[in-house]
């Protein structure tokens, strides 16, 4: 046990790395000066060669790109994120006051996408190859084929301006968070929608389901006590992987609905390329999705000892 546990432990510290590397390299790469950039958005007109070369010397812009990394790598190591260039605040600070709105979201939007996708994959499954199940799949196809921005922009054109029952945009209440959540669920349900489906179809073609039905327990029961919490195990790895997406999903929904969050914060902070917020908003996430990941593991087997925990982000086998 404790081999494994260090075994996990060693492949998240890897997985976090790969990420942080990768994100910074990438950002290394691209076109354009980080120092001009900001030194431009806070003047408002082109800055100095003599302002430039000691915004980049004061932040160590000037340094080769190994340098760069393993100076931030080191410090991230011991806790300090480094401070944003255009904001002047430490990078950790500004995670703490966006990551909630993102966090409120993400879990609202699962929550939704669960509410939806469950109740109909089970009953699609339990009435399959009849009207029901070809109208529960048409919802599922109309839900993974609208982009996030437009549904987002459809909902506030008919929900907030045509008839006034949420906020447009902003955050704090539970007005300001139904129209996102909802925007940022239905992808997700319709994804959970078929899984749902087909797991319950294979678990109600199962033998003992059969054997159940055979000892007249009623359908209802052998549908919700047996076959469905087998079928919710993949359901549940998937899920893990879904939250991912769920967070990335949510840039584009911050800014459709003008949210504060690490959507908003990366977007203005990529236009910015201010590399110290990029790095922190990104290995938040990417710890959020190991770790949920993990989670999802643990409730797989809690669901089906017979399975054995695999690596970071494998789920269960």
């Amino acid at each position: 046990m404790i081999r494994a546990l260090f075994r996990r432990l060693g492949s998240f510290a890897v997985v976090l790395a790969g990420v942080s590397f990768l994100t910074y390299g990438l950002v290394f790469l691209t076109p354009g000066d980080p120092a001009s950039t900001i030194l431009r958005e806070q003047r408002q007109s082109p800055p100095s060669s003599a302002a430039t070369e000691a915004f980049r010397a004061e932040h160590g812009l000037d340094e080769p790109f190994v340098t760069q990394y393993v100076s931030w790598l080191t410090d991230a190591v011991r806790g300090d994120l480094g401070t944003s260039y255009a904001r002047s605040e430490p990078v950790a600070s500004l995670l703490v006051e966006y990551l909630p709105n993102t966090l409120e979201l993400a879990l609202a939007a699962i929550g939704i996408s669960l509410l939806l996708a469950v109740p109909t994959g089970v009953v699609s499954a339990v009435y399959h190859d009849t009207w029901i199940d070809r109208t529960g799949q048409l919802v599922a196809t109309l839900g993974v084929s609208m982009p996030n921005f437009w549904l987002g922009y459809l909902l506030i054109l008919v929900c907030s301006l045509w008839l006034g029952l949420t906020p447009v945009s902003g955050a704090g209440t539970i007005g300001h968070l139904v129209l996102p959540a909802i925007t940022l669920g239905t992808a997700t349900a319709a994804v959970l929608t078929r899984l749902v489906r087909a797991s319950m179809l294979e678990a109600l073609e199962a033998e003992y389901v059969d054997t159940a039905r055979s000892k007249g327990v009623r359908e209802r029961v052998v549908v919700t006590k047996h076959a469905l919490r087998n079928a919710l195990v993949p359901v549940l790895a998937l899920v893990g992987l879904q939250f991912g997406f769920v967070l990335n999903g949510a840039v584009v929904v911050e800014v459709v609905f003008q949210r504060p969050g690490l959507g908003t914060l990366l977007v203005d902070a990529v236009f910015a390329r201010d590399v110290p917020v990029i790095q922190g908003v990104v290995l938040v996430t990417a710890t959020a999705f190991v770790s949920i990941n993990q989670l999802v593991d643990l409730a797989s087997l809690a669901l089906d000892p017979r399975l054995e925990p695999t690596s970071i982000g494998g789920g269960a086998r």
